[in-house]
């Protein structure tokens, strides 16, 4: 069983990877991002996103209503579908769903960001949550009977609700209910970089002991990354790569060791 988690940039090589995964014999479930087709649609609708940074240094966008309808146009509309038509192209019998369906991923909506704001700490009340739980029994029949999983976002909150959440977090809970022997992580660069200018500053191999001191080491975004990849491990053992979704065969230089392998 294998975990795919494609980024959602502009330049990642969505043919080579659908291609790449037609060729496999394991089963596998798709999570994917869209933040580059929810900046364009955003722009085109005159919508600004609100980033913020936590007490404890973690950007999050903070997410409304409007960013919701993004969400549901660009995550769960434009982008999963054409990576379904992708996977129907190259035989794989991909159906798309966003958390919403099924209940398939289903959360708990955050109590707020705590932020410094004019001197004084505030909370912050967005829709975005933390997902809690998948509806196994769905993916299960759909896994058993050969067709593939393609997921995203928005999930439901506790009160279904529809709200937003990281991809990180929903491949934690996958991995903590199936146990993935690998998960991939298809992204924007060669694999994990000490400093995100410099291809130079890849770092091959890191054991999940090594993920705490790597934390302390980045910021923004990519220190919420650092703390998903952690809690992938308290979920059992696995080996996770983050490798460049750019290249011609993504998925075979992820299986083929090129990019950073954790385990």
């Amino acid at each position: 069983m294998l975990l795919i988690k494609i980024g959602g940039g502009k330049e990642l090589n969505l043919k080579g990877i659908i291609s790449n995964l037609a060729g496999l014999t394991e089963k596998f479930i798709i999570v994917h991002g869209a933040n580059a087709f929810r900046d364009d649609l955003a722009a085109k609708l005159g919508y600004k996103k609100n980033v913020v940074t936590s007490l404890s240094g973690y950007d999050s966008v903070l997410s409304n209503e409007e960013t919701i309808d993004l969400a549901m146009m660009a995550y769960a509309g434009l982008k999963n579908k054409r990576i379904v038509e992708l996977c129907q192209q190259n035989g794989i019998n991909a159906v798309g769903l966003s958390g919403i369906d099924g209940k398939v991923i289903q959360g708990k909506r955050n109590s707020g960001i705590k932020v410094r704001e004019g001197g004084k700490t505030i909370l912050l009340r967005d829709l975005s949550g933390k997902p809690k739980s998948i509806n196994k029994n769905l993916l299960d029949l759909l896994l058993d009977n050969g067709y593939t999983p393609v997921l995203s976002v928005p999930l439901l909150d506790e009160n279904n609700f529809a709200i937003n959440s990281e991809n990180d977090d929903i491949i934690a809970l996958l991995q903590s209910e199936f146990k993935a022997d690998k998960i991939i992580s298809l992204i924007e660069a060669p694999g994990f970089l000490l400093d995100k200018n410099d291809p130079a500053s890849l770092i091959q191999n890191i054991s999940k002991g090594e993920l705490e001191a790597m934390e302390q080491k980045v910021d923004g975004r990519m220190k919420r990354k650092i703390l998903a990849l952690r809690k992938l491990f308290g979920a059992g053992d696995t080996t996770v790569i983050l490798s460049d979704g750019r290249t011609e065969n993504p998925v075979i230089d992820a299986l083929n060791g090129k990019g950073t392998t954790i385990k």
